[in-house]
């Protein structure tokens, strides 16, 4: 039945009979309702009547300048008459670029000395004269790169009594700030650190320059397919980024090679890069979302490693500078309540975490047990001590810890402080926290008794626990898991023949040629994994049963023995667009990963350099190498 009724009308029912209501009202939330249409309306009508003809004109701003415009004179104060000038009048401002105001002028002549007093204080605390922040006795800069107010780099005066007649600079005309050498060797004029260390034998120094000819491959390469990535893809020739980096460009490439460029005197290349650095590497540019997690460990050793070790062995500030910078962003990764950092952080939040699969979201010991040698000499440097508290922090919980005759698990939790998995190696996940004890020893320059024991007590541990022998008598180092041993030994592990070797060079003379012993014999079974390989070059792992395992370009084989596989490495891994890795070693035309990896570049090439060089080049009493192959001044005076 239709109404006739705008408005709803209510019944009621009785005995299912409808009743017929005479009230018509209206419920209190259509109420409402109509006040917020009325209102609504209401406004769009005022807000058309105000603006819409003004905005539709396009009148408003105009309209009104101009009435300002014809009010001019009357609206504002007249100018007052115009006299002649004075000429002893003082008057304020700039007139043909000239500032007359002699107030200014006394204040930018303060203001200059002032900034050159504070300069020389630098100077001077720096180099420890007045202050105690930086431990590490250090050379002045040449004095005359001060006094004549050119700052391109000096590298002051040459070794002994040999001096620099040309005076030249190495600087390709970038004017940048010198701090001193930490080293304490002088390089000056045309003469360059590249220059030192070559060999008198024909045959070695062939072999020198064959390694840096094959660096200028690899580097040559990655600037021009993959300049400014993280690394270079040599076949398809193109740039790389791996999950460590997160998928932010940010050179690593260019970080980790930088300082085996300078060794090489390679100028212009080392020149080129370190521009890059000054003007492009920046953790803050192009971080966002899922692009700006990044590993705390390959940060560090990689990133702040490289920049400290050119640092120390240009004196260039603006190296120290970015590392700070960058060593910055990690600290909260160590805001836990054991001080143990987690292994990844998201630069752009400031948050951190485990990976998954690392025992329960535990942190690696190979990872937070390798940040010492970065942070110590960054806080000597910079003055900061935070850095060196954070991992004197870690040293001290791991002190405490239980641990299995010297050696610890690879996995610890840093909520609880309770290991994870007992799964013990000197290889993947535990080795450079073993390399770290015996290198910050020497980095101390003996003075950090702590780590030495540490040290030693480790290997003791290793051989009593670890140590086996193959039925063809090859010493190796076993994984330990719940007590029982893996009979495999990865590749990585190889370093400890020169550890070993290393470490021995402080012992008695009974205990050194023991552990000498046992180092060539660690290395003479990494050499057989060379050897019985079809490439020559040796796999990840190696395990003594038939398995046959992949090959990716690692370098530690070279800091335990001295392999010559760089035929090897050129038949099989070099390619038009630079090097790539192997994925079967055992295949003479097996599948190769299409990634020149940046430590082929900062580890690889830099040891088989060295080896070919004259030991005074880096003495290794002077120097100490971060694991990724950066060299650290020795802190003689600690």
């Amino acid at each position: 039945m239709a109404s006739n009724a705008i408005l709803p009308t209510y019944q009621r029912y009785v005995n299912g009979v409808p009743q017929v209501s005479l009230r018509k009202t209206i419920r209190l939330r259509e109420k409402f309702i109509i006040l917020l249409v009325l209102g609504t309306f209401g406004v769009i009508c005022l807000g058309s009547l105000f603006f819409l003809p003004e905005l539709r004109g396009g009148k408003s701003i105009h309209t009104a300048y101009k009435r300002f415009k014809e009010a001019g004179p009357e609206l504002l104060l007249p100018p007052p008459p115009r006299e002649e000038v004075d000429a002893n009048l003082v008057r304020h401002g700039v007139v043909n670029n000239v500032e007359l105001d002699p107030h200014k002028n006394v204040d930018k002549l303060k203001f200059n000395l002032k900034i050159q007093e504070d300069i020389e204080k630098e100077r001077i605390r720096n180099i420890g004269v007045e202050s105690e922040k930086t431990q590490v006795e250090l050379p002045k800069p040449n004095e005359s790169n001060l006094n004549d107010g050119n700052n391109d780099v000096q590298f002051g005066e040459k070794t002994g009594d040999e001096k620099s007649e040309s005076g030249k600079s190495f600087g390709h005309n970038n004017v940048y700030k010198q701090e001193y050498l930490p080293h304490g060797k002088k390089f000056g004029g045309d003469v360059w650190v590249g220059d030192y260390g070559e060999p008198t034998d024909p045959v070695i120094k062939e072999r020198r320059n064959k390694i840096k000819e094959m660096m200028k491959h690899a580097w040559d390469n990655y600037v021009q397919y993959a300049w400014g990535q993280n690394e270079l893809k040599p076949i398809s020739k193109r740039g790389h980024s791996a999950g460590i980096f997160g998928k932010t460009a940010m050179g690593a490439t260019i970080v980790d090679g930088l300082d085996t460029l300078f060794l090489m005197g390679l100028k212009e290349e080392y020149q080129k890069g370190r521009d890059w650095v000054a003007e492009h590497l920046n953790f803050d540019q192009g971080i966002s979302g899922q692009h700006s997690e990044i590993s705390v460990f390959e940060t560090n050793i990689r990133f702040i490693g490289g920049l400290l070790s050119c640092y120390a062995l240009s004196g260039d500030v603006m190296f120290k500078e970015k590392a700070d910078e960058i060593a910055q962003k990690l600290l909260p990764a160590f805001n836990t309540p054991t001080g143990i950092p987690y292994a990844i952080i998201n630069l752009k939040t400031g948050t951190s975490k485990n990976y998954v699969w690392a025992s329960s979201s535990s942190s690696i010991l190979a990872e937070f047990g390798s940040l010492h040698l970065e942070f110590i000499y960054l806080s000597e440097v910079t003055g900061n001590p935070v850095y060196k508290e954070k991992v004197t922090k870690i040293r001290e919980v791991l002190a405490k810890m239980e641990n299995a005759q010297g050696l610890y698990p690879n996995y610890l939790n840093p909520k609880s402080g309770k290991w994870g998995q007992r799964h013990i190696s000197l290889g993947a996940l535990g080795d450079s926290f073993y390399e770290y004890l015996l290198k910050a020893w020497i980095q101390s320059g003996g003075k950090d008794q702590q780590a030495r024991q540490m040290y030693d007590e480790a290997m003791q541990g290793a051989e009593k626990k670890l140590l086996q022998s193959s039925k063809s008598n090859l010493k190796y180092f076993a994984d330990l898991r719940y007590e029982r041993l893996d009979h495999k030994m990865d590749h990585l592990a190889c370093f400890s023949g020169g550890m070993l070797a290393l470490g021995s060079r402080s012992l008695p003379d009974d205990r050194k040629e023991h552990y000498m012993t046992l180092a060539k014999d660690i290395g003479n079974t990494c050499h057989e994994s060379y050897q019985r390989s079809a490439t020559k070059l040796g796999p990840e792992t190696f395990r003594f049963t038939d398995d046959k395992l992949g090959f990716t370009i690692y370098p530690n084989h070279v800091n335990g023995v001295l392999n010559f596989f760089i035929q090897a490495i050129e038949k099989h891994c070099r390619v038009e667009g630079g090097y790539t890795g192997l994925k079967n070693v055992y295949l003479l035309d097996g599948p190769k990963d299409d990634v020149q990896q940046s430590y082929f570049l900062a580890e690889t090439l830099k040891y088989l350099y060295l080896l070919f060089s004259d030991d005074s080049l880096l003495p290794l009493e002077d120097w100490v190498f971060n694991t990724e192959a950066h060299p650290f001044p020795v802190n003689h005076n600690s």
